[in-house]
């Protein structure tokens, strides 16, 4: 995300919106499936899946995380990992090497595959993505008595994804909605929910996420699905509605995090969005608003997880939980202005006697209120089985 050191003058840098993004899915559709081609499973079982933690004789630790994810300051320093390694002890090699979910998967695979040492300790996945590596052995199971921070302070909305529950491989680093943006200035009146994005006068105005993992859940909440329990019927019903829509010309196109340049140019009057970008899009132009639907958003998360063969495990979680510390998800929350994991962060901006910060404890956005929480809902991954088909109808409809 940007680093500008205010919060109300933000610039959206497209390049660094991708959090979520796939438009391709070969990665995913052949890691559920390999022994099904005659190729030895990527699965790794339980035991097969720790090394020898070296973290009490050698103080480093390597941490992969996608660019503009952290707090950084005007000599391009990152303070909280300043201060956990002066609190520590432990050095940080902080790498900015995932730009895309099925890049990195695709890069790390034969080596988590093989079980070799995967050359870092830390790295932050899309919940979505998240699950594969949980379903396929890849991640290990944290150590919750070096979490207590995690245990005190995460916010129960996320505590408990499908893909893991009770979040024993995966801790969020930051979180975030898919909902409606729209400028409703142009036009002309305020959205409710996603079934107005079909109204007539958007016919060919609206844009849609390319991906399935991004589009669908807030789809078939449209419609009244459960997403944490959807089925087949629900995806499709969902895809039926989409593919009628494009056979009509309402759909503009299909986007990744391109959106928010055809919002910005007007191209576009009304689009999937995510709320992290949000915040950004209304800093640059008032008028662009974030809808939660009245039926439900979509809540996610990116997620801290340790690979297999991490030689600095214990090291990892010191800096997993020191993320936990309220005053430390404050600042990072003023860096990002994703939605903060960690809820009593909120308590610590609104005291700080910083108005911007003040007015940052304020924004829904970042720190959601009760009658947003309402109307989040977390979707259950699409598993092994499903995708193919689901990728095969999505990519027909979509042409990506």
């Amino acid at each position: 995300m940007s680093r500008s050191s205010t919060l109300t003058r933000r610039s959206v840098n497209p390049s660094t919106l991708r959090r979520r993004s796939v438009l391709g899915g070969a990665a995913l559709l052949g890691a559920g499936t390999l022994t099904g081609c005659g190729i030895p499973s990527a699965y790794v079982a339980e035991d097969r899946r720790s090394a020898p933690d070296r973290s009490e004789r050698d103080k480093r630790l390597n941490f992969s995380n996608w660019t503009q994810y952290i707090d950084t300051d005007d000599q391009g320093r990152r303070p909280t990992l300043d201060a956990f390694s002066k609190k520590t002890g432990i050095a940080v090699t902080y790498t900015e090497d995932i730009n895309d979910n099925d890049e990195f998967f695709g890069k790390i695979s034969p080596v988590l595959t093989q079980g070799a040492d995967p050359g870092r300790d830390l790295m932050v996945i899309s919940d979505w993505m998240a699950g594969r590596y949980v379903s396929l052995g890849w991640v290990q199971a944290m150590d919750r008595a070096n979490l207590p921070n995690v245990t005190a302070n995460l916010d129960p909305q996320l505590s408990s994804p499908a893909f893991d529950p009770g979040r024993r491989r995966s801790v969020p680093w930051q979180s975030g909605i898919t909902g409606i943006a729209y400028n409703r200035k142009a036009l002309g009146r305020e959205l409710k929910s996603t079934a107005d994005l079909w109204a007539p006068d958007l016919k060919g105005r609206i844009t849609l996420f390319a991906g399935l993992d991004e589009a669908l859940g807030l789809l078939m909440l449209s419609q009244g699905a459960d997403v944490s329990k959807f089925t087949d019927d629900d995806a499709h019903k969902a895809m039926d509605l989409v593919q009628k829509m494009v056979d009509t010309g309402h759909v503009r196109r299909f986007t990744g995090n391109d959106y928010t340049s055809d919002l910005a140019s007007g191209a576009a009057l009304a689009c999937q969005a995510y709320s992290g970008d949000a915040v950004q899009l209304t800093a640059e132009n008032p008028d662009i608003a974030f809808l939660v639907p009245e039926e439900g958003g979509e809540l996610w998360a990116e997620s801290l997880m340790i690979p297999n063969r991490a030689v600095h495990k214990r090291n990892a979680e010191l800096l997993i939980d020191y993320y936990y510390q309220p005053e430390v998800a404050a600042e990072l929350a003023v860096a990002v202005q994703y939605i903060c994991p960690v809820p009593a962060a909120r308590e610590v901006l609104a005291g700080s006697g910083d108005k911007d910060k003040a007015e940052l404890a304020e924004n829904p956005l970042v720190f959601p209120t009760d009658e947003m929480r309402a109307r989040l809902h977390t979707m259950r991954d699409v598993t092994s089985a499903e995708r193919p088909e689901l990728h095969k109808v999505w990519g027909r409809i979509t042409g990506v």
